[in-house]
């Protein structure tokens, strides 16, 4: 393996986030204060996504319900991917297109926010669960990247998109991380003061 490889990764990824910087900062600014928002009025937060994407929204999930950087009381949230009898029941007897959105209609309140995330915009199944966000009256953070694909169809005025500069998935995947770093920490500051 290159050495010269690994290093054009590194300064791919730091080229992407110092782009995203610009670009992300206020919407992520307000996908914060939304979901500190329903977190102060005893709402929770659904997430979930496909993939690298599922396993963004449980590690989103863990760090709200555990903590993330200060001890803290644990927030609702939960990550619509973990529960293997409920999505296998759903794609076995519906469809794998319906494995989130039926979730959100039994589990989602208004008031509810939904951090549904996907790298293309474009996965069926968590396009029908903003839909079914939407009928249930919750507000969605959206994180996308690559344009934002179909993503951009079925958001609303008052609903927040987080959309990644880049058509490279792993490139929009780090970003997705970070993006969610600071959502934890900007809920944590908003909570417990900045440290």
């Amino acid at each position: 393996m290159s050495v010269e490889r690994i290093q054009q990764h590194f300064r791919d990824s730091a080229a992407v986030k110092l782009e995203a910087l610009e670009t992300l900062s206020m919407p992520i600014a307000a996908a914060i204060d939304t979901m500190f928002g329903a977190l102060a009025n005893g709402n929770r937060i659904l997430a979930c996504g496909n993939g690298g994407s599922a396993a963004d929204a449980q590690h989103f999930a863990a760090e709200l319900i555990g903590r993330f950087e200060r001890e803290r009381p644990g927030l609702p949230a939960i990550a619509l991917s973990t529960d293997t009898s409920v999505l296998t029941a759903i794609a076995n007897d519906y469809s794998f297109e319906q494995i989130y959105s039926k979730q959100v209609w039994a589990l989602g309140q208004p008031g509810d926010v939904l951090l549904a995330i996907t790298t293309s915009g474009n996965s069926a199944n968590v396009l029908a669960a903003i839909e079914a966000a939407h009928e249930r009256e919750m507000i969605v953070v959206a994180l996308t990247g690559k344009g934002g694909g179909r993503m951009q169809e079925v958001l609303s005025d008052t609903d927040i998109h987080v959309c990644v500069p880049s058509d490279r998935t792993a490139r929009v995947q780090e970003v997705h991380l970070l993006t969610i770093h600071c959502l934890c920490d900007g809920i944590d500051a908003m909570l417990l003061g900045e440290d």
